[in-house]
Formats: C-alpha cells, sequence, structure tokens
C-alpha cells in the first residue's frame, strides 16, 4: 500500500470557476489548504472526496504516532 502525503479535491468559487483544496499531513497534524481569498464550494461528489482525505491523513498521522511510540 502506498502512503500519500497530499491528496487534492476538487472545488469551485462563488464565482463558479474552479479551484482546489489540498489536504496533507504536516508532523502530527492534519493541514486543510482552501483556495487563498476565497470560499470553497463542494459538489456532493467532491465534499466525499474531501471526507476521504481527511480520514486517510488521520491514518497516516496515527500510523506514524504508534510507530513512534513502538520505537521508544
Amino acid at each position: 500500500m502506498t502512503v500519500r502525503d497530499e491528496w487534492a479535491i476538487s472545488c469551485r468559487d462563488l464565482a463558479g470557476r474552479k479551484r482546489e483544496m489540498t489536504v496533507f499531513v504536516s508532523a502530527d497534524r492534519v493541514v486543510v489548504v482552501a483556495p487563498p481569498g476565497e470560499t470553497a464550494v463542494l459538489a456532493p461528489l467532491d465534499v466525499g472526496r474531501l471526507r476521504a482525505a481527511l480520514r486517510d491523513a488521520v491514518v497516516q498521522v496515527a500510523r506514524a504516532e504508534e510507530t513512534e511510540a513502538q520505537e521508544e
């Protein structure tokens, strides 16, 4: 299984222009980057993708914490 470092989720701004949100893991935190200065408007399918990206990122953080605990 491949560990992903970053997930991209399509969205639109309030004007309907295509944008992208990004989810990534930084140390023991999950980071969500929204379009700068914009509001992200998500279609139902994209909400599911965001949910999946957040879940995968949290699982990755938890695994890293378990590995660190086992090494101590």
